[in-house]
């Protein structure tokens, strides 16, 4: 019974952590502060990287806790997350990248505000 225990309480741990980043990013998304939002760093606004960054922690914390990774072998750890690691990287600059020239070249012809 102390197994089951352990496994509750840890499972509701988990949930007030993905909870915290979760409200974290929607008061984020509700108040967008005017630095955040109106910068540009590597591509996009300040804002869009803390919510990409806060994706890849709450995706870590499903992985981590959900699909039992903490209790797997390291090799196999690594042969999940060391891809991830190389393509989210890799999508999320080709994504900024090509968003942007689209946004280049579409910008004389579309009006942006609604």
């Amino acid at each position: 019974m102390g197994q089951h225990e352990s496994n509750t309480k840890l499972i509701w741990k988990v949930f007030g952590f993905l909870s915290i980043v979760t409200i974290i990013e929607v008061i984020l998304g509700i108040i967008k502060p005017h630095w955040m939002h109106y910068s540009n760093f590597f591509g996009t606004s300040i804002l869009n990287w803390v919510f990409i960054i806060l994706t890849i922690v709450k995706a870590w914390g499903i992985m981590w806790y959900f699909m039992h990774l903490n209790h797997e072998r390291k090799n196999f750890v690594g042969s999940i997350i060391i891809p991830l690691v190389i393509l989210i990287p890799y999508l999320v600059t080709l994504l900024l990248i090509e968003g942007n020239y689209l946004h280049e070249t579409l910008a004389p012809y579309v009006n942006w505000k609604y």
